[in-house]
C-alpha cells in the first residue's frame, strides 16, 4: 500500500494512491495516518478496507491537491549520520563503528513539495536525499535485527535540509543546524515494506537547478534499516509514527571543491525508486 496525505496545510485528509493519477480516499474510516492509527493496528485495517472497496470504480482523480508529509507529526524524528561509505568519504570522515545519531524538532515535517524556508543567518544550507523508515509499533529492547521487520510501518523519501555552519561552527549537538522549520521535507508516500523488493539496492538522486548532484543507492548503506532499528531500540522507546531519516550518498554541497550552499530561488528535486519524487523551491527567511 502506498499512503498519502493531501489537502491544505493542517487540513491533510488521509488516501491510498492506487495509481499515477487516481487515490482511494479512507477519510471517512482514518482520522489521520499518526501514532494513533499506526499503534492500534491500522495497516491491517487498511489493507481490509482495500480488499472491500478497492476496485476501480470507488477511486477519484487527483485534482492538482497539495500533498502533505504522509505521517502527521511525529513523536521524534531521529537521524543517522554519515552512514553511507562513499558519503564519509567525501566528507574526509572515517566509517562510523556504529551508528551515529541526532534528532529534529518534529516541526520541521513538511510536504514533498513545499517551500524550503532558509534561516536567519545562514550560510552554508546544504541538501540530503535520505531513505526515511516509519515506526510502526511501539518498540524497545528488540533481540536482534531480524525482530525489527515487524516494527518497520514503511520507507519514504525524505530531505534532510542542513544548515552546515549551524550544525558545525556553533558548538554542541548537531540538531542546531538540522532542525530550522520546513527542514525535513517527506514524502511522497509512505510505502509498506511488502512493496518492495529489496530496501537495499534503491537507486537515490538529487539535482539542484536542473543539475545532477547526488546519485547513490541504498546498497553502499553502512547500517540497513533493520539494524538501524534495532540499534537505537537498545537506547530509547521507539513510538508508532516516529521518523527515522538513514543517512544520505554522496553529492552533497559540502562535498564539493569549492563548496556549494543553498540560496533563495534554488530548486531541490529529489527521489528514491520506488518511493515517489519531491520537487522544493527555497525561499529566504522570514
Amino acid at each position: 500500500m502506498r499512503l498519502m496525505r493531501i489537502g491544505e496545510v493542517g487540513a491533510e485528509r488521509p488516501v491510498l494512491r492506487m495509481d499515477d493519477d487516481h487515490y482511494l480516499d479512507v477519510s471517512d474510516e482514518v482520522d489521520d495516518f499518526d501514532e494513533g492509527f499506526f499503534g492500534s493496528g491500522g495497516l491491517a485495517r487498511l489493507a481490509a478496507i482495500v480488499a472491500e472497496r478497492g476496485s476501480a470504480d470507488r477511486w477519484q482523480a487527483f485534482a492538482g491537491e497539495r500533498i502533505g508529509a504522509p505521517i502527521g507529526r511525529p513523536h521524534q524524528i531521529l537521524c543517522i549520520g554519515l552512514n553511507y561509505r562513499d558519503h564519509a568519504a567525501e566528507t574526509g570522515q572515517a566509517v562510523p563503528a556504529e551508528p551515529i545519531l541526532f534528532t529534529k524538532s518534529p516541526n520541521t515535517l513538511v510536504g514533498p513539495d513545499d517551500d524550503v524556508r532558509l534561516p536567519r543567518g545562514f550560510s552554508k544550507a546544504d541538501w540530503e536525499v535520505e531513505l526515511g523508515i516509519v515506526i510502526g509499533a511501539r518498540t524497545s529492547y528488540l533481540d536482534s535485527p531480524a525482530d525489527a521487520a515487524a516494527a518497520i510501518a514503511g520507507y519514504t523519501v525524505v530531505n534532510d535540509v542542513s544548515e552546515r555552519a549551524f550544525q558545525m561552527e556553533r558548538g554542541g549537538q548537531w540538531s542546531k543546524g538540522k532542525s530550522a522549520e520546513t527542514f525535513n521535507p517527506c514524502g511522497p508516500w509512505l510505502v509498506t515494506p511488502d512493496e518492495l523488493p529489496d530496501v537495499h539496492a534503491l537507486q537515490m538522486w538529487l539535482d539542484l537547478n536542473g543539475e545532477p548532484r547526488q546519485r547513490g543507492t541504498t546498497a553502499t548503506m553502512i547500517f540497513d534499516p533493520l539494524f538501524i532499528v534495532h540499534h537505537l531500540s537498545q537506547f530509547m522507546v521507539l513510538e508508532p509514527g516516529d521518523l527515522i531519516n538513514t543517512g544520505t550518498p554522496p553529492g552533497v554541497g559540502m562535498g564539493f571543491h569549492p563548496p556549494v550552499w543553498l540560496q533563495p530561488g534554488d530548486v531541490m528535486e529529489l527521489g528514491i525508486d520506488g518511493l515517489g519524487s519531491q520537487r522544493q523551491r527555497v525561499v529566504a527567511p522570514r
